[in-house]
């Protein structure tokens, strides 16, 4: 299996070093021919208009979307969630986000880095106890569509989602020092059996 982790900005290393801990082939993507051979894709936390302008200058954001309409399985945390969103309510006039799942998203919903916080969420998809979420400066799922399954709340808010191949999180499973999240997601690309 060959994983790629956008590395235009953001918490790409952390995906990466969860992926080399589970044995996982792992390709920093930067550039459209490394989107070609991957069988899955981590979009990372990070600054999301950052990142959506980087996609447009690296010439990533065209291939990318064809390789999300053809299926690639594809993980979002934090900003990666934002930039996969339907909609995203308080964004930029010129953000473009994927719209690969239908939820539409509030960005720094949770408040400034100050702000940031780490929380025990039930996961039933996830064995092994609660998964710690970690939250910094984490955007908020504001409404799911009909098709999107909801796998876990903070305080009754959806932090962790699923549409077909496309996983979404608020928090930083990266930065959980829990490897479940990851594991799950590769082995059944978080789709429903």
């Amino acid at each position: 299996m060959k994983v790629g982790v956008l590395a235009l900005q953001g918490a790409f290393r952390e995906h990466r070093e969860v992926l080399d801990a589970l044995g996982v082939e792992a390709v920093e993507v930067r550039t459209p021919a490394a989107l070609g051979a991957l069988d899955a894709l981590i979009l990372p936390g990070g600054e999301s208009t950052t990142v959506s302008q980087l996609l447009d200058s690296s010439g990533v954001r065209g291939p990318l979307a064809e390789r999300l309409a053809d299926g690639l399985p594809v993980l979002g945390t934090c900003a990666g969630m934002i930039l996969l969103a339907r909609e995203v309510v308080d964004g930029r006039p010129d953000q473009e986000s994927f719209a690969a799942i239908d939820v539409a998203v509030r960005r720094n919903a949770y408040g400034r880095q100050r702000d940031s916080f780490e929380a025990d969420l039930a996961v039933d998809a996830l064995p092994g106890g609660p998964f710690p979420g970690v939250f910094i400066r984490a955007p908020r799922i504001a409404s799911v569509g009909d098709g999107v399954e909801v796998l876990a709340t903070h305080e009754g808010v959806p932090v962790l989602a699923r549409q077909h191949s496309v996983v979404v999180t608020s928090f930083h499973p990266e930065l959980s020092g829990d490897l479940r999240l990851h594991e799950w997601f590769l082995h059944g690309n978080g789709e429903k059996a």
